[in-house]
């Protein structure tokens, strides 16, 4: 079959990635989605309910790895990427910076690279509120314009690569979209997270460990309802535009928390105040109107999400 489009998404066996290509492979028939991923600890195959569809394939290729990274894009000559892979754990970042800038900066570089050599018509680059940096207050919000002040080495890593993403659009035109959205939960998502780590925790009878009292705000949207932003900024969005993707859904980690031992009907003596990390940001906030301008809003409540997020949980440890 002869595809309209041919995408390479990046790190679709990952959490967000996995999650957008179950939901649109069967819908975009006529695109080919050819996942790469290298398949880390946060990459499993079994995220993937499309395995066998004949819109999809599988190339496990390291994106730092130029050589075998060109070979894909000389099998497929992509029309799209869609940019996912990423190491994103801000703990990990701290104790060993180094994987974060080879993998966020120089392997974003080398899709770029390729990107421009292949003449590829959209490079849609998945990124995080967290490069915006922390709002110490509980007002206001970050708008696409607001400047970039990464406070650990993972957001310093996702922001240089969101710069290089722009750089190529400016300086050699390439098609390009930004978003950046909060923090996501939902089915696949790496137990080292908060949300799922707590929730296996909890429904073992194992206590979590909450970071300062739990008093840092974060904002939540449902896996689904972010991926299906991406989905409208990459096919809709405006080149050279960054969109921000929230749900207006904020709290405390202890609000979270509660939440969580209220759904696994444990109690508050389940928690175990822990010392602060380094460069914890306070709060993260996103206005979304441009993204919503589009014709987006999220759907999933915070309490529907994360009693969909247990329920999987609990089905996938059966």
């Amino acid at each position: 079959m002869k595809y309209k489009d041919i995408v390479i998404v990046t790190g679709g066996a990952g959490f967000i990635g996995s999650n957008y290509l179950n939901k649109y492979v069967p819908r975009m028939k006529e695109r080919l989605f050819v996942n790469v991923d290298k398949l880390t600890y946060a990459g499993k195959l079994s995220n993937l309910s499309v395995a066998k569809a004949p819109n999809y394939a599988f190339e496990k290729v390291d994106i730092c790895d130029m050589k075998a990274l060109r070979k894909v894009f000389k099998k497929y000559h992509p029309t799209a990427v869609m940019h996912f892979a990423a190491e994103s754990h801000v703990d990990l970042s701290i104790k060993d910076p180094d994987i974060f800038i080879r993998t966020n900066v120089l392997g974003t570089h080398n899709l770029l690279l390729l990107a421009r050599e292949f003449k590829v018509r959209r490079f849609h680059q998945v990124s995080t509120d967290e490069v915006y940096g922390a709002l110490e207050s509980r007002a206001g919000s970050f708008s696409e314009d607001s400047p970039l002040q990464p406070r650990n080495p993972y957001s310093a890593s996702k922001a240089a690569a969101d710069l290089l993403v722009r750089s190529y659009s400016e300086t050699f035109g390439l098609k390009t979209v930004i978003t950046r959205s909060c923090n996501n939960y939902g089915p696949n998502q790496d137990t080292s997270k908060i949300i799922p780590s707590f929730l296996t925790k909890l429904f073992a009878g194992r206590p979590v460990p909450l970071y300062d009292r739990g008093q840092h705000i974060r904002e939540w949207i449902y896996v689904e309802d972010c991926v299906d932003a991406l989905h409208l900024a990459f096919t809709k969005g405006k080149s050279g535009e960054t969109y921000n993707i929230g749900s207006g859904q904020e709290l405390t980690n202890l609000e979270l928390t509660q939440l969580l031992l209220a759904l696994t009907k444990r109690d508050s003596s389940f928690i175990r105040s822990v010392p602060n990390r380094l460069g914890h940001d306070f709060r993260y906030s996103l206005d979304s109107r441009k993204m919503r301008r589009l014709g987006w809003k999220p759907k999933v409540s915070l309490q529907e999400g994360l009693l969909r997020t247990a329920e999987a949980l609990n089905n996938h440890e059966k």
